[in-house]
């Protein structure tokens, strides 16, 4: 072993072990850490599909840049450190990383579109918090066989990591004051002008001709920290690509800048950047969804930016402080006096609040009460509705929305197991199927169509088939909703024995599990996580068929079929009635009949069972804090009921201003009483993030006059082409401006009436002024000049005080809040 290789670290003996975990798992190993290890044994048995070049395949890939070899990882714990050693070739150890030093935000799930593999976690840990052969700071990427060991392993390390609390030394009965959550979603919709050149400063108008269209394969890569997070599917256009595919990137460390990189592919070479967009997130206020044109630019000659084209994104950053359990729970009471569903429609009516259904759902879920609240709001609908049984279920309501919530928090598995491995085949084969002569032009002829009409038949028989072999793996809660929509129609519009209410029952759970489930994810593949990006015309096309046929087979309608060329599926139709009627049956009876069966064996069930005992053992313990015992996510759903708190009542302030300012009435006294509680926490959270203000300033008065002064940038609006914003020069803000910094007491946010549609300017270098502020819980609570005081300043920097500079730190504070 060389020795310039850090010492590896000793073996503890038996006795200083306390636990350990063991997992199979697929590690990503770079081509630079490849060739230090040995190659992997080939199996000339194997029947693996060679991996091919990324635009041979429906997405990008990552054959070019490294491999995945089988591995093993031993999670020890010794003590008060916690190693997990990674083994290849199961001797081999390949990185020893040190646990008890990595960040609790470094240690979060990879998105699906980085590799194209699901179940994975990514590991972001720095050179002194791991030993390896090599000296490498790359991400450890680990690919875990199900959900559930994905699920398992992200929460047992987490225990063991460090959370990003601040406020140590104050309120040490919580173990500090807060802690933070950040999220980022992206939706890279489409490009514009791609591959044409021209200035940065061109006016659109000088030139009255449309720039020509260039032929690209493109894709984006999507980076946060220079870190890539997430990467979108090979489009081949002319200039103009649509994607229509969206991130979310949450758990995230404090973020600066996003960048998303246009990269050009050409057959059988490395991608290469046509262009990027670097957009700074401290300026974007939080919870905003911010949909623009971005410039894509790129390095010109003599220092400038060249012009290659735009994209259009929709960016939301979500940043929040999460305050220990307690401080909640005045806020919960009043939640619990009323089924979460009424919250839902209050939201909805009177707040235009529709945004935090999966924090509501989670919390139900949290509660374990979220199957009883839906069933009985569907008892109300059914028994209370004057609609007839063709409306039923039909339109979009509280119960219908809450419904599809449900059916996408319990059924991602199933629908996976349901369509996933058929609809990913007809979209690897580019299935075109058309059997509309008037869609084709008249291009196709009556043979055509005949032989199209047996392709689609044959391929309605591959989904169904397979849709039908896994119907007893339809989860419990599911089948209980399903259930209780069967039973509450039988009772009421059965009694009559009509004929045009025989099949009722069955349609009503068939209006859920097909129309709003499984249809829907045929139709639209990559908002399911089923398939990379958004499929070609010609394949929508085919599925668009295929989703028909299917949705007919669940009306158990083998007459719907209105078109001529459609009538030769009223055989396959007719044929398969039976089979959909015992299918729904199936996922509508929550008996030990149609026990769906585990998903891993007793030997599974026991590693399970055992890491979550040591992991509440773990919470449970003495020496743990409760933010940090908190921020420990819940299994097997990796719930943390005060961040869901925290979500709601900074979106619920966000939206209630309006409605808060309206006169009082008696219908909408609870709401009011829900945002009075909301408010409440808002004021607490500031008042701890003030004392640390106080604490850290040492308590110096803030002065009232030339406090607002400052330069602020011009704006575009969403119509038009924001341009990327000014670098700063003399010093680099490295944190947004809703959370304190352990590094830097730079802070930054908005005004309330900044239009924040677009990125702001480089070449603007107006004198408009703006006011600095340190923001809240809520990121709208800004203090104006009347109420301006210590008390309202937010977002200080948490140093300890042994740490910190008392003279140093109240000038910096200073200087950075007032930027005279």
């Amino acid at each position: 072993m060389s020795s310039s290789w850090p010492s590896q670290p000793p073996s503890p003996s038996r006795s200083e072990r306390s636990r350990e975990f063991l997992v199979s798992a697929d590690l990503y190993v770079s081509n630079a850490a490849n060739a230090t290890l040995r190659k992997p044994p080939a199996l000339h048995d194997s029947k693996k599909v060679k991996e091919k070049s990324s635009w041979l395949t429906l997405a990008r890939g990552s054959a070019t840049t490294g491999h995945w070899r089988p591995a093993l990882c031993k999670l020890t714990e010794e003590g008060k450190r916690c190693l997990l050693n990674i083994y290849v070739d199961e001797s081999i150890l390949f990185q020893t990383l040190y646990i008890h030093l990595v960040n609790h935000t470094d240690i979060r799930q990879a998105d699906t579109s980085l590799f194209f593999r699901k179940n994975c976690l990514g590991i972001y840990s720095s050179h002194t918090q791991r030993w390896g052969q090599t000296a490498s700071t790359e991400p450890v990427y680990l690919q875990f066989a199900n959900p559930e060991a994905c699920n398992m392993w992200l929460a047992l390390l987490r225990s063991y990591s460090v959370t990003e609390i601040y406020g140590h030394w104050m309120y040490p009965e919580d173990g500090g004051s807060y802690r933070m959550w950040r999220q980022v979603e992206v939706v890279v919709i489409q490009a514009r002008n791609l591959g044409n050149p021209k200035p940065l400063d061109c006016n659109v108008n000088e030139s009255s001709s449309e720039p020509d269209p260039i032929d690209l394969d493109v894709s984006c890569e999507i980076n946060l920290n220079s870190i890539t997070c997430g990467r979108t599917t090979v489009k081949k256009c002319i200039g103009s690509p649509d994607w229509h595919e969206g991130f979310t990137f949450s758990d995230l460390p404090p973020f600066d800048n996003l960048e998303v990189i246009v990269c050009r592919e050409k057959k059988m070479f490395k991608p290469t950047a046509l262009g990027s967009v670097c957009i700074n997130l401290m300026n974007f206020k939080r919870g905003e969804l911010i949909d623009g044109w971005f410039p894509v630019l790129r390095s010109g000659p003599l220092a400038t930016d060249i012009q290659v084209g735009d994209i259009r994104l929709k960016i939301t950053v979500d940043e929040e402080i999460i305050l220990p359990s307690h401080a909640y729970q005045s806020l919960l009471d009043t939640y619990n006096t009323r089924n979460f569903l009424d919250w839902m429609t209050d939201f909805e009516k009177r707040l235009k609040l529709k945004t935090v259904v999966p924090q509501l759902i989670a919390i139900g879920v949290a509660q374990n009460n979220l199957v009883e609240k839906v069933q009985e709001l569907a008892w109300r609908e059914v028994d209370g509705t004057s609609s007839s049984h063709q409306t039923l279920f039909r339109g979009n309501t509280i119960l219908t929305k809450v419904m599809e919530a449900c059916m996408n928090w319990y059924g991602k598995a199933f629908l996976e197991a349901s369509i996933g491995t058929v609809l990913r085949k007809l979209c690897a084969e580019r299935v075109a199927i058309e059997v509309d002569p008037m869609r084709s032009g008249g291009k196709i002829t009556a043979k055509d169509v005949e032989r199209n009409v047996e392709l689609l038949i044959h391929w309605c028989r591959e989904f169904w088939n397979q849709i039908y072999s896994v119907r007893t793996e339809c989860p419990y809660e599911m089948r209980r909703l399903f259930e209780t929509i069967r039973k509450l129609v039988e009772r009421r519009y059965n009694a009559d024995n009509a004929p045009e209410n025989r099949d009722l029952q069955w349609q009503s759970v068939s209006a859920f599990c097909f129309l709003r489930f499984i249809v829907p994810a045929i139709l639209h593949p990559h908002l399911f996580g089923l398939c990379p990006g958004l499929p070609s015309v010609p394949v929508q096309r085919s599925l668009t068929l295929i989703a028909k046929v299917i949705q007919s087979l669940a009306n158990l309608n083998a007459t719907v079929q209105k078109e001529e060329f459609m009538r030769g599926l009223k055989d396959f139709l007719r044929e398969s009635v039976p089979a959909m009627v015992d299918y729904i049956l199936v996922v509508s009876t929550p008996s030990d009949i149609y026990a769906s069966p585990s998903s891993t064996g007793d030997a599974g069930r026991h590693e399970r069972l055992g890491i979550m005992k040591a992991m509440r053992e773990r919470q449970m313990g003495s020496s743990r804090s409760k933010l940090d015992s908190e921020a420990i996510p819940v299994l097997p759903h990796l719930l943390d009921m005060p961040r869901h708190l925290a979500i709601i009542t900074s979106a619920v302030i966000r939206n209630s201003r309006e409605f808060m300012a309206s006169p009082p009435s008696e219908d909408d006294r609870p709401l009011r009483e829900f945002c009075s509680k909301c408010f409440e926490v808002e004021g607490l959270a500031l008042q701890r993030v003030s004392h640390i203000a106080s604490s850290i300033a040492g308590q110096q008065p803030y002065p009232s006059e030339n406090w607002q002064s400052s330069t602020l940038p011009t704006t575009a609006s969403s119509n038009s082409t924001p341009q990327q914003p000014q670098p700063q020069s003399g010093r680099k803000s490295s944190r947004p401006s809703t959370a304190p910094s352990p590094i830097d007491s730079s802070f930054r946010s908005l005004p309330p009436d900044l239009d924040m549609t677009a990125p702001l300017s480089p070449n603007n270098k107006g004198s408009q002024r703006r006011l600095r502020h340190l923001k809240s819980t809520s990121t709208d609570s800004i203090p104006t000049r009347e109420n301006f005081s210590p008390g309202s300043i937010l977002r200080p920097d948490d140093l300890s005080p042994d740490l910190y500079d008392d003279r140093k730190a109240r000038k910096g504070l200073l200087r950075n809040i007032l930027r005279r």
